[in-house]
């Protein structure tokens, strides 16, 4: 007998539904068909032990399995079910009259339970897709795949609920989820809080414009100054996810088998801090079964790099083209996938090796070529992607010691999600333009243009730093994003706080610049804060005048 079930293969972050074919006929050999991988062809031997423990018997014929279309790869073991439904129905074992309804996925165990799979959402997605009336997957995942309305989602946790539910003997009731009452209800939980950090005010504000805008940060101080404290906290003032943006994070996380046990959408913006000794692969995806990398599981969320010098060179320059892209493209020999990429890079490095340079109590003891080398590990073309570059001072002990908490994220988060609703209705006939950080030159020429005061600010700064084209760029940017903060339709009133964020590592240290010296870089960082320390106290006067001194 001839029957036919349906199945998914996962390829990217979709699924594409595979139609098992099974034929039952006189003999005693079992073909597997299909480009299987070993673990679709080691299915033989899972099936035969879970039917023999659950009394059924694996039939004593010839059984042929046909896995369509047969030019896709599949791989895992998550075809076991649909597979050991199919032979059983081929066999007349069990009912064949509702195959077609359903799409079937699942691992089983030697007894027969079944096991939790990768991509349950992109599957449950595409059944919806194909019209199936419902799915049938293990109940670990059926949280995940309930996410998707329209479709009924059976969780099951052994194959003879499955058996019984088609033979018509056992009734399965589908899985429900609230999915906006869960997605509303986690979406303000967050283990950190700026309430929880002393001082550090212009730090704070240099990442209350980072999260308003989507811009990347470098942050560089001393140790134990706070600059991974700083960068956790960061998703507690990003803008809340949307469900759109939900669900498609949810799908990289799946796909990567990421979610925990009965979790549904994702209700956070995920915040990865992969260690410095990632390799490539790990970093951007692929591998042998290609799986999203961190900077697609970071997707709508923020990359956190700490210690960026101690990373692989070849590991960071992967990094130049997402930052521009929002995407990465996988092309091997056998398959091309694309993932998604859209994430905020948040960084930070010591000032040199021994971590004390331009440290206001201790003093430095790598020599001058040591800093130079220590700094050259990072790529110029690299930090002229990273919009905003702060210096953290460790915090002195009057400050520790304060027992009045900060200001709290919440309150942070409500001037960003009001910067990002005149970006959202700047940018409303621009599809696939959400921030600032993402507007492209033609966009920077109609909502970013300066006056001609700002104009002769720039053009001071840009001769005396020997700034490139994209850090002008940057500097509208960030421009345009601290007016919004503030509210205002105009912002060359504030470039100057824009070029507070310009760190001393941005320029060129030529034998000739004023900034080849290290006491003049000192005293450059040290005029720079205090100066324009992210503050409303300075004024464009202040700064051009401070842009225009004799560089001897």
């Amino acid at each position: 007998m001839l029957v036919k079930l349906f199945g998914a293969a996962v390829q990217g972050i979709d699924a594409t539904i595979v139609t098992i074919e099974v034929n039952c006929s006189r003999g005693i050999k079992f073909y597997l068909v299909g480009l299987p991988d070993s673990a679709v062809k080691e299915s033989h031997e899972r099936i035969v032990s879970a039917l023999q423990v659950n009394g059924y018997k694996f039939p004593a014929r010839q059984i042929v399995v046909n896995m369509a279309p047969a030019d896709i790869r599949k791989e895992g073991a998550s075809y076991d079910l649909p597979l050991a439904i199919g032979i059983l129905a081929a066999n007349e074992t069990i009912s064949s009259e509702h195959l077609a309804d359903y799409l079937i996925i699942g691992e089983l165990s030697l007894d027969g339970s079944l096991q939790p799979i990768k991509g349950a959402l992109p599957i449950a997605i595409a059944a919806r897709q194909q019209g199936f009336k419902g799915i049938i997957l293990p109940q670990q995942n059926a949280s995940e795949a309930a996410v998707v309305n329209n479709l009924d989602v059976y969780g099951v946790e052994r194959i003879t609920e499955v058996i019984d539910f088609l033979n018509g003997t056992r009734i399965l009731q589908p899985t429900i989820v609230n999915t906006r009452e869960e997605f509303y209800k986690h979406q303000s939980i967050f283990p950190f809080d700026f309430a929880e950090v002393k001082g550090q005010e212009n730090v704070k504000r240099a990442l209350e414009v980072a999260a308003a805008g989507g811009h990347n940060v470098l942050l560089i101080g001393a140790p134990g100054s706070g600059k991974s404290m700083m960068a956790k906290r960061l998703p507690s003032i990003l803008p809340p996810l949307s469900l759109g943006e939900s669900l498609e994070t949810t799908k990289i996380h799946s796909v990567a088998g990421k979610l925990k046990k009965g979790s549904s959408l994702i209700a956070t913006r995920p915040f990865r801090s992969p260690h410095h000794t990632i390799s490539q692969v790990a970093m951007v995806g692929g591998g042998a079964t290609p799986q999203p990398g961190e900077i697609s599981l970071a997707h709508n969320g923020v990359l956190f790099l700490d210690e960026l010098p101690e990373f692989s060179r070849s590991v960071l320059e992967v990094l130049r083209q997402p930052l521009e892209d929002h995407r990465i493209t996988i092309s091997r020999a056998k398959y091309s996938l694309e993932y998604p990429a859209n994430f905020q890079l948040i960084a930070s490095m010591n000032p040199c090796p021994c971590g004390y340079y331009n440290h206001p109590t201790r003093n430095c003891v790598c020599s001058p070529g040591q800093v130079q080398r220590y700094l050259n590990k990072i790529s110029g073309p690299l930090l002229d992607r990273i919009d905003i570059q702060i210096e953290i001072v460790p915090v002195p002990f009057e400050e520790i010691s304060k027992s009045t908490p900060g200001e709290s994220s919440a309150c942070i988060r409500e001037r960003v999600i009001r910067a990002r609703q005149i970006q959202a209705q700047r940018f409303a006939n621009e599809p696939g333009i959400y921030s600032n950080a993402q507007m492209t030159p033609k966009l920077l020429h109609l909502y970013a243009q300066p006056d001609a005061a700002g104009l002769e600010l720039l053009r001071n700064a840009m001769n005396r730093l020997n700034l490139s084209a994209r850090a002008y760029d940057r500097i509208l940017k960030v421009s345009r994003t601290i007016a919004d903060l503030e509210g205002s339709m105009r912002y060359v009133q504030h470039i100057w706080q824009r070029l507070s964020a310009i760190a001393i590592w941005t320029e060129k240290t030529g034998p000739d610049n004023y900034l080849s010296s290290p006491d003049n870089q000192n005293k450059y960082l040290t005029g720079i804060n205090r100066t324009i320390p992210f503050n409303p106290e300075g004024s464009v006067p202040n700064v051009r005048k401070y842009l225009s001194r004799n560089s001897a």
